[in-house]
């Protein structure tokens, strides 16, 4: 019979993880057995609230800037100092700026790449002298970069999270070698604070109407197929983008 533990005596470090899917993804892996670091921005409310929720001996808040490499290391030493290492690393934390070419400031790109690519680049080589063979990170992207009819608002977010693409795939043949799994999931649209933001109930149900099931995915679903790639589940899988959108897209891509 499988352990309802599978991932007992590992610890995970999640950034943004005090809401939307990085929260459920923390309650998905806690209640596998993990220990979970819960990194937050600014908001500390909700992380709190998700560690006592969890229960202090499995959970941590921990300030940080996400998308600053001197707080990412300062992050990652302290989760390692509180769980005695590492295993799963999750750079959940993202931000999503809807720009086309022509409205796209520097500060705009700037705030999103810093945020979306170089945050969990460094996190990724931050952490990797504490990860062993056997450990998995899992990064996060779009479904929006396999959609054909993608808007021009997308292109600054989009573009973001293709890097974030060529990463996995370039890092699974690298780390692989030291037994580490480097994987992707890639969200369709998700009921997040972050997915809600700027839309009327209108845009929502044309979003949900041209889904196969006609609704919108739940943070939950995400964190099933984040907690999948980081455990057992995924140790023969590398290198990959899963694509979790109920069909909304379909195929190699």
């Amino acid at each position: 019979m499988a352990s309802t533990q599978p991932l007992a005596g590992k610890v995970a470090l999640i950034t943004g993880a005090s809401k939307g899917i990085g929260a459920a993804t923390a309650l998905q892996l806690a209640s596998l057995g993990a220990k979970v670091v819960i990194n937050y921005s600014s908001d500390l409310a909700p992380a709190d609230a998700l560690v006592k929720q969890i229960g202090s001996d499995k959970a941590i808040a921990i300030k940080a800037n996400a998308a600053s490499v001197k707080e990412i290391e300062c992050l990652v030493e302290e989760a390692v100092k509180w769980g005695g290492g590492l295993d799963i690393v999750i750079p959940n934390a993202g931000i999503s700026i809807m720009r086309t070419v022509e409205q796209t400031s520097e500060e705009d790109f700037q705030k999103t790449y810093d945020l979306n690519v170089k945050g969990p680049y460094f996190l990724v080589q931050k952490a990797l002298p504490h990860l062993k063979s056997g450990s998995h990170i899992v990064l996060l992207s779009t479904s929006l970069c396999a959609v054909s009819t993608i808007t021009p608002n997308y292109l600054l977010y989009t573009s973001s999270k293709g890097a974030i693409e060529q990463m996995t795939r370039v890092l699974a043949k690298d780390l692989g070698t030291k037994g580490i799994n480097v994987n992707a999931v890639s969200p369709g649209p998700t009921a997040t604070e972050l997915f809600f933001q700027g839309k009327d109930q209108k845009l929502v149900d044309m979003i949900a109407s041209s889904n196969p099931f006609k609704r919108i995915g739940k943070p939950e679903e995400i964190a099933r197929a984040i907690a999948y790639l980081s455990g057992e589940g995924g140790s023969w899988v590398n290198g990959q983008i899963l694509r979790v959108n109920g069909g909304m897209t379909v195929g190699p891509n």
